[in-house]
C-alpha cells in the first residue's frame, strides 16, 4: 500500500484529534527498502505529547514522534546544538499529511528554514576532543596485534573521522545509514576511501586507514594529544 495512505491511517486511529502529522524518513525516497519504516511526527494540543513509540501497523513498521508545538521546538532547538536533528529533517522534507489549523504548513516552513541555515558551527574546543580522540585510537591501531579489537577500533576510526569531516564542513551530522548520506554530500569519495580502507585494516593492513584519517586530520590541526587537557565541573 501507498505509505501516505498508511500514515494517514496510523494516525486517524491513533490520535484522531490531531492538529497536524508528517511522515518522512527513507521511505519517501529512493533509499526506500523492504524494511523502511514510516516515521511519522504527529502534533497536538496536549497531553499524551510529547513520547516517542515504536510499532506494528499491519505489515508496516512504524514510529511515532509525537509533540505538542511548545514540545516541537524544544526538541528540535536541542538537537540542532548537536548539529543533528532528525526531527527537524522529517519536517523539513517530509509529507505534510494533514493539518486542521495551519500548524503543519508553519512547522515545515519553519523547519525548511532552519535546515537550510545549517547547524551551528563546531567549537574549537569541539574540534580538539575529535583530534584527541581519533589520535588516540590511531595509537592504538598502530599497536593493535588482536584481530578482535581491531575491528572495533577500525570502525571507530571511521566513524569519529566521517563525524570530524562533517564538523569541519559545518554540515549536518547522522547516525548509521544517515551518516553515510550526509557525508556523501559533503565529501564526495570519503566514504568510499574509508570504507577499503577498513577492510584493509581487518586484514591487519593498517596503513591506508591511517593516512585516510590523517588526511581529514589535517585540515583540523592534524594529532592532538600532548597538551590536551579539559576541566570538570566540581
Amino acid at each position: 500500500m501507498d505509505p501516505v495512505v498508511v500514515a494517514r491511517a496510523v494516525v486517524e486511529e491513533r490520535h484522531p484529534a490531531a492538529r497536524a502529522a508528517f511522515l518522512g524518513g527513507s521511505v519517501l525516497t529512493e533509499h526506500r527498502t523492504p524494511l523502511s519504516d514510516l516515521d511519522i511526527v504527529v502534533l497536538l494540543h496536549g497531553t499524551p505529547a510529547p513520547y516517542r513509540e515504536s510499532l506494528q501497523y499491519g505489515d508496516w513498521p512504524v514510529e511515532l514522534f509525537v509533540h505538542t508545538e511548545e514540545s516541537w521546538h524544544e526538541f528540535v532547538d536541542r538537537e540542532i546544538r548537536k548539529r543533528r536533528s532528525p526531527l527537524l529533517w522529517m519536517c523539513a522534507d517530509g509529507e505534510l499529511l494533514f493539518d486542521v489549523d495551519g500548524l503543519g504548513a508553519s512547522v515545515a516552513a519553519e523547519a525548511r528554514k532552519l535546515a537550510l541555515a545549517g547547524p551551528p558551527a563546531a567549537t574549537v574546543e569541539e574540534i580538539e576532543d575529535f583530534r584527541y580522540g581519533i589520535t588516540d585510537l590511531l595509537d592504538d591501531l598502530a599497536g593493535c596485534t588482536a584481530q578482535g579489537e581491531r575491528l572495533f577500533i577500525a570502525t571507530e576510526l571511521a566513524r569519529r573521522t566521517s563525524e570530524l569531516a562533517l564538523a569541519l564542513g559545518g554540515s549536518w551530522g547522522g547516525g548509521g545509514k544517515w551518516l553515510a548520506r550526509r557525508l556523501d554530500d559533503t565529501a564526495p569519495g570519503l566514504n568510499a576511501r574509508l570504507h577499503h580502507a577498513v577492510r584493509e585494516a581487518l586484514n591487519g593492513q593498517s596503513e591506508a586507514l591511517a593516512g585516510v584519517v590523517e588526511d581529514v586530520l589535517a585540515p583540523a590541526g592534524g594529532r592532538l594529544w600532548i597538551g590536551y587537557r579539559r576541566s570538570g565541573t566540581p
